[in-house]
């Protein structure tokens, strides 16, 4: 019986693949951690070789554990890191030994130069997202000037899952989540763009047909299955980026939904039927066909991990920092942090710098953590009206990545956004993602909704206190004034340095 799903997740650190049953239980989950390298400082690459080697040997691994998984596995679908940009020729061989990675900074001079001579009004309304050295786009402007050689050599470009698709199947495709956010792609035709294509540089040849998340990309061919230990002709998705499938992991389906992954940094996305149209908003298209509008903060596990180290030596663990910023009374006895340790993603203040402000003799250790924990939310809020849109405060927002474990910061960011957050009972909600549309592609559940209900379940909720929000609501405003006022600091501290 055709009872699993094969997930396959090929993250930044590691590829991890899992098997999962028909309820949405993760019954296996295997890792293989692989290198990031770092020729010189802002880049950021990786082989696309160690992704397959990482993937032969997790699927493996987690087949090999699970009693006649070779024969009980229904369908295979890919999530991973987004905008990696891999390189192959005609015969698949890779065109470039190593891909460019979604942090790579190596083309922020194309992208200075784009911006020179191009505004936002001659690509805005296309895009629904401004230049950024992440965007593939930028990466192949890079690789044109620099390593010509490559280019000239490619056929094909693909983003880390779809060149697991192609070793898998032999077919080469990329998904509408990883289209709408490489620069190339109009968001009012959902189709690759012409005048973009002539504003970049980039040849259209390279460029694959454009699918659903949900569509078959090919069969898992012999050689492929062999390797993997699994049967030949399993059907495979062409699955999403991983930071959407877990949108559709966490139920993140619908407007009036908004997810937090607060991880070392902090994405909020809010759920449209269309992308917003603003320079300090970012969009993709979700699995589900609506469009994600977000903000990407730097600001996140990041400060919580600096405050540890800062006062602590890293001698104590996050229990115990989290146990001293309980101790504090809510609103840290009047003390702000601007969370900002490593400048800022978007917006005209990047070069932004962190900061402690009302410290008094009154003030300790606790309160210090709590202002962490409470600077990072203020921070957030100031970028969420932006992300609403007209639809105003979301009916909820879904909690996922490591700051999904903290009630107290919840409760924090509830209160601070007067809005209820939900924290699901899988938090692998990417793998969750991808077993659903494996459900609804060979039948298992007639539609997304269907197969939500079935396989996404909720642990908890936290709903905002009253007292909490109020305060909040008088302490926003401070927090807005530091952040403008202290704008006009960035460029003497910058000069200083």
């Amino acid at each position: 019986m055709r009872d699993l799903y094969l997930a396959i997740d090929v993250g930044t650190g590691s590829v991890r693949a899992a098997l999962v049953d028909q309820t949405g239980n993760i019954l296996k989950i295997s890792s293989k951690e692989h290198e990031q390298i770092v020729p010189q400082f802002g880049w950021s690459e990786q082989r696309p070789s160690d992704w397959w080697n990482g993937t032969i040997e997790t699927v493996q691994d987690v087949v090999n554990s699970i009693d006649n998984a070779k024969h009980r596995v229904s369908a295979i679908c890919c999530c991973g890191q987004m905008h990696g940009s891999v390189l192959i020729d005609d015969d698949g061989e890779l065109a470039r030994e190593s891909a460019l990675l979604w942090n790579d900074k190596r083309s922020l001079p194309q992208v200075e130069q784009f911006e020179k001579h191009h505004p936002s009004s001659s690509y805005l309304e296309k895009t629904g997202n401004i230049p950024s050295p992440a965007w593939p786009a930028f990466k192949l402007m890079w690789i044109a000037e620099n390593d010509a050689t490559s280019l000239d050599n490619a056929s094909t470009l693909l983003m880390p899952k779809d060149y697991i698709n192609f070793k898998l199947t032999n077919n080469r495709a990329q998904d509408w989540t990883e289209a709408s956010m490489s620069f190339l792609m109009d968001c009012s035709t959902n189709d690759w763009s012409d005048e973009l294509l002539s504003l970049t540089g980039v040849n259209r040849s390279l460029l694959t047909p454009i699918l659903a998340p949900s569509e078959i990309v090919g069969n898992l061919q012999p050689s492929a299955a062999n390797s993997l230990g699994l049967s030949e002709g399993i059907p495979v998705l062409i699955g999403a980026g991983d930071y959407p499938m877990a949108l559709l992991g966490s139920a993140v389906t619908r407007p009036g939904l908004a997810s937090d992954v607060t991880g070392t940094s902090t994405i909020i996305t809010v759920m449209h039927q269309n992308p917003i149209i603003r320079s300090d908003v970012s969009n993709i298209r979700s699995v589900a066909d609506d469009w994600g509008s977000l903000t990407l903060l730097d600001a996140g596990g990041d400060a919580v991990r600096w405050a540890r180290r800062a006062f602590h030596e890293n001698r104590r663990s996050y229990q115990e920092v989290a146990d001293l910023a309980g101790r504090a009374t809510a609103g840290s006895n009047g003390l702000f942090f601007l969370p900002y340790l490593v400048g800022e993603r978007f917006g005209d203040a990047r070069n932004s710098r962190a900061q402690f402000f009302g410290l008094t003799a009154s003030h300790g250790v606790a309160e210090l953590h709590r202002a962490v924990l409470e600077g990072v939310a203020f921070s957030v809020r100031h970028k969420l009206a932006s992300v609403q849109g007209e639809g105003g405060r979301p009916d909820a927002i879904v909690a996922a990545g490591g700051g999904a474990k903290s009630d107290l910061w919840l409760k924090i960011k509830s209160s601070m956004y007067n809005v209820p957050y939900l924290v699901p009972e899988e938090l692998e909600c990417g793998v969750v993602g991808a077993a659903v549309l494996m459900s609804v592609a060979v039948g298992d559940n007639p539609d997304i909704d269907a197969a939500i209900k079935k396989m996404v379940r909720y642990d908890r909720e936290l709903k905002p206190d009253s007292e909490l929000a109020d305060l909040y609501d008088r302490m926003m405003p401070t927090f807005d004034q530091l952040y403008e006022n202290s704008k006009s600091f960035y460029a003497d501290l910058d000069a200083l340095q």
